[in-house]
């Protein structure tokens, strides 16, 4: 994490997160261009590492930690943290997966799956797997903003979140290229707006419950 470190003065808000999880991406694309490159190379893992910057790593240490903590993109903890009403508290709500939000964004990952398996032709359609990929990256962004125990870190929720609204409003703009080229009817159109709409507005929602806590914890936009 070397070029952003962490500032233990104050608390990092969604902008400090955002600007260091586009960091990571970078680094991660770089990792996986240089796997690519390099994958056949007997002298690869040394290659990588030396590219990558990772000199402690030239030592002859283990350096899967490194790698996988990379490709995780910052794994967060196991346990969810929800934002109740009252007194504006944080409270434990259990493993993600139980979280309403995190349910309807999987149940729209199941319900492309089953687009698709009635008409196989749309796995050959741009549009078609613009809507299922960023579904699924929508998903995996709510997983890591709602799974989290460190209830100091909302910043990194919140940035999370942001990346979760960016990946659905894509899926909903390849859902109209899908109905305005035919592919899907206005029916099947309309039950999958529906349910990206639902995503999409309780991730805005949510992440405006977590701004107002930022703003009550910190007095800081």
């Amino acid at each position: 994490m070397s070029g952003y470190d962490h500032e233990p003065e104050r608390a990092w808000d969604e902008y400090d997160w955002e600007r260091f999880l586009q960091q990571q991406d970078q680094k991660t694309e770089m990792y996986m261009e240089l796997l690519e490159k390099y994958l056949d190379d007997p002298q690869r893992d040394e290659i990588i590492a030396r590219e990558m910057g990772w000199s402690h790593l030239l030592e002859g240490k283990d350096w899967n930690a490194e790698v996988d903590a990379l490709l995780s993109e910052g794994s967060r903890s196991s346990q969810d943290e929800e934002l109740i009403d009252g007194e504006n508290e944080f409270q434990p709500a259990g493993n993600f997966e139980d979280h309403p939000l995190y349910r309807a964004a999987f149940a729209l990952t199941i319900w492309i799956d089953q687009l698709f398996d009635r008409d196989a032709s749309l796995q050959n359609e741009p549009a078609a797997v613009k809507l299922a990929t960023h579904a699924a990256l929508a998903s995996a962004k709510l997983a890591a903003a709602l799974n989290d125990e460190d209830v100091d870190e909302i910043g990194m929720t919140i940035a999370y979140l942001k990346r979760a609204l960016k990946a659905i409003t894509v899926s909903i703009e390849a859902a109209l290229q899908l109905l305005s080229r035919k592919r899907i009817t206005a029916a099947q159109h309309s039950v999958l707006q529906k349910r990206l709409f639902q995503v999409r507005d309780g991730i805005i929602t949510l992440m405006g419950e977590y701004r107002r806590e930022w703003r009550r914890r910190f007095g800081r936009h």
